[in-house]
């Protein structure tokens, strides 16, 4: 019998995340409306206990349903939040904070601008790798350098790899990389028709064979 390909996941990311409750509202059903492996939370900028109650918050309604909880940028509050790991940008913020998580937590790493990079990422000890997300100023690689970085990435590492999806029409490209995860960027939560039912859409393009 010819195995089963593995399957593909959805990595979710958030807007900025001020005062959580109206966001948990959107949250949920989101959470419901397809197979969602991670939610990267994105917090604004405030003082430490404030962002440790908001990350916790958002834990509470994540981690209830098998999802692992990333907090952007912010490794230093992930343990007192409860939170599964966090997302760094970059080489040096991940070999800064590689120490404080591992090996409880997850430590993934974005802002990968060259396969030399993403090669530095995996020998630090990064859990993942993501290709495609915007920068601070929201400029993104060329999308046909990110679906060579994940198809040399998928074929070659055994480090999961991530492809960030700026719309829709992105997930099919980037899924027939062999990506492991196609992460939905904070454009989700602003569709018209919402952002369960993106979601829900996205992950049915997952489920297509291929």
């Amino acid at each position: 019998m010819t195995p089963l390909p593995p399957r593909q996941r959805l990595y979710l990311v958030t807007p900025p995340v001020g005062d959580p409750s109206p966001f948990i509202r959107l949250l949920e059903p989101a959470l419901d409306a397809g197979d969602v492996a991670a939610l990267l939370l994105r917090l604004e900028d405030s003082d430490e206990r404030t962002l440790i109650s908001r990350a916790k918050a958002i834990a509470a309604v994540v981690q209830r349903r098998d999802i692992a909880l990333l907090v952007d940028g912010r490794p230093e509050i992930v343990a007192r939040s409860g939170a599964d790991g966090a997302h760094l940008g970059g080489i040096e913020a991940l070999q800064a904070a590689i120490g404080t998580l591992k090996p409880d937590r997850i430590a993934g790493v974005g802002g990968l601008r060259s396969r030399h990079d993403a090669m530095l990422a995996g020998e630090a000890g990064a859990d993942y790798v993501m290709f495609g997300e915007p920068d601070r100023r929201g400029a993104r690689p060329p999308q046909e350098t990110v679906l060579d970085y994940l198809s040399w990435w998928a074929e070659l590492f055994e480090i999961p790899c991530v492809g960030y999806a700026a719309a829709l029409d992105d997930v099919e490209p980037l899924a027939a990389t062999g990506a492991d995860f196609v992460a939905l960027g904070e454009w989700i939560w602003t569709e018209p028709q919402g952002a369960a039912a993106t979601i829900a859409a996205a992950a049915g393009k997952l489920a297509e064979p291929r």
